[in-house]
């Protein structure tokens, strides 16, 4: 029921299902086994799913890229299998490496992510040295389907401008001198998501000894996208939820189905239109069809009873609790500060996109608001993702919940202003007032109060007919309106810790 503009979840979701679907078909076609041709649709779904650059060049060389830190981790799983205190510290050492390896952008998180997913895959289909040369096989062919069918046969990323994404703020965590923002959130983030993987393997391992990983997995998932404690509690609560959701719906669907050629892959492609449909909107929706993805697959390999859908769901908590202690104990982060320095960067992102604008409507060569506008929209999105722990139904705070919710209806109003005057602007006939000016430097002003803390002075702009005004009006209420939410006692900061 979600807005879907331009219907690109829908194009991603489908072409995911006809990019992974055929990798399988080459798979089969090559005279790959069962264990093969997982293996090439798992590669396949990655390679659609966590390449992320901004342009199709840099997704091409990405996506290039996956085998070539893929393969030799696929090789030392196998190498390792039947020495567990070696498997499980290279584990270990996988998922640290995978998550310092943000640092180096959309790149280098889609390359960790595929590191570790293949470390991970070689624990959930067991695969041992005498596989590899068909497991190398199937990843080569499968991410070069995809690619195919990502870059040549359907790519509509072409026809669209290119993704801004806002790197994290630097001054959510205390930092080394000379040391940047992103540099020491991944170093935390690093050992935060090492330290909750060994709990969850130690405890998973005490749970079960064949599926141990799916706790480890649950770590990892866990920490994808969350900075600070409140984030990742929210995550790991959505994670669990999923599971138990999609385990319900599992026993109902897969259960019956038991490895039915047919009926499997039919649900199969329905449960990965699911997860790439979803993955934007809500991630308990996602993992609900990951969860019915992997009971699809352990029909096929004719081990899915109701007993494995339960322990599934045991390891999903075991890894969501070791993510909880790992952020609440290890280098924690409050939610406040990181909250307090994406608002910031929001609020200074208005004030670019209102100087731009006003730039262009002066008649300024080359002055374009259209990226600052996209900057803005990533931004908002990531101060909803931190507070998020705070506007949780489950939270009992209500006061600093309302006032939660006010701060992302205000920024939501300072968004919509904006879009309004950067469409005013982008009409050639529109002109230049020279009241333009007057309001553009109250806009900052108020910004500038509002990001160090002091009082907003109240509108007093006189009415306006022109659009331009009208917008740049609007926007200076609703940054007027923000200081009260923003400006709370220092005993009840916006988002506790």
């Amino acid at each position: 029921m979600a807005p879907d503009p331009g219907r690109v979840r829908l194009r991603f979701a489908t072409r995911a299902v006809l990019g992974i679907g055929l990798a399988v078909v080459v798979c089969g076609l090559a005279g790959h086994s069962l264990v093969g041709a997982i293996t090439g649709g798992l590669a396949a779904l990655l390679a659609l799913f966590t390449v992320t650059d901004a342009t199709v060049r840099e997704q091409a060389v990405t996506t290039a890229l996956l085998p070539a830190v893929g393969l030799p981790v696929l090789a030392l799983a196998a190498e390792l299998h039947d020495q567990p205190l070696a498997r499980d510290l290279a584990f270990l050492t996988v998922v640290g490496a995978g998550v310092y390896a943000r640092r180096w952008g959309p790149r280098g998180h889609s390359l960790g992510v595929f590191a570790f997913m293949t470390y991970f895959a070689a624990q959930f289909l067991e695969a041992t040295p005498g596989r590899l040369p068909e497991l190398y096989t199937s990843v080569l062919l499968s991410v070069l389907t995809a690619a195919v069918v990502r870059f040549g046969l359907w790519c509509y990323e072409r026809r669209m401008p290119p993704a801004t994404v806002p790197a994290p703020p630097p001054a959510t965590v205390p930092a080394p001198p000379g040391g940047t923002g992103l540099a020491r959130i991944t170093t935390r983030q690093a050992v935060q998501a090492t330290a909750g993987a060994a709990f969850a393997l130690v405890v998973g391992q005490l749970v079960s000894g064949e599926r141990w990983y799916w706790a480890v997995g649950a770590t990892w998932w866990i920490f994808v996208n969350t900075t600070s404690r409140g984030e990742t509690l929210v995550r790991g609560f959505r994670r669990f939820m999923g599971t138990v959701l999609g385990g319900a719906l599992s026993l109902l669907i897969a259960v019956p189905v038991h490895g039915d050629a047919l009926p499997t892959a039919v649900i199969v492609a329905a449960a990965v239109f699911g997860i790439f449909y979803t993955a934007a909107l809500s991630y308990t929706w996602m993992m609900l069809w990951v969860t019915v993805l992997a009971a699809m697959l352990y029909g096929l390999l004719g081990v899915l009873s109701p007993g494995l859908l339960a322990l599934r769901l045991v390891e999903t908590g075991v890894g969501a609790l070791g993510a909880v202690l790992a952020v609440a104990f290890v280098l924690p982060v409050t939610t406040h500060s990181v909250t307090d320095a994406w608002i910031q960067r929001a609020l200074r992102c208005v004030h670019a996109c209102t100087a731009e604008t006003a730039a262009r409507l002066a008649g300024t060569e080359g002055a374009d608001p259209r990226p600052k506008v996209a900057e803005l929209e990533q931004l908002l999105a990531r101060v909803r993702l931190s507070v998020a722990p705070l506007v949780h139904p489950l939270n009992p705070m209500l006061g600093r919940k309302r006032r939660a919710r006010r701060v992302l209806d205000l920024l939501d109003d300072c968004a919509r202003e904006i879009r309004g005057l950067v469409a005013v602007a982008a009409d050639p006939e529109a002109s230049h007032d020279a009241r333009l000016a007057a309001a553009c430097w109250r806009v900052e002003a108020a910004v500038e109060a509002l990001t160090e803390g002091r009082d907003v002075a109240p509108g007093t702009a006189p009415a306006a007919t022109e659009p331009a005004l009208e917008h740049l009006h609007g926007l200076e209420r609703a940054l007027a309106e923000l200081a009260a939410p923003l400006r709370a006692p220092s005993g009840s900061p916006l988002v506790g810790a």
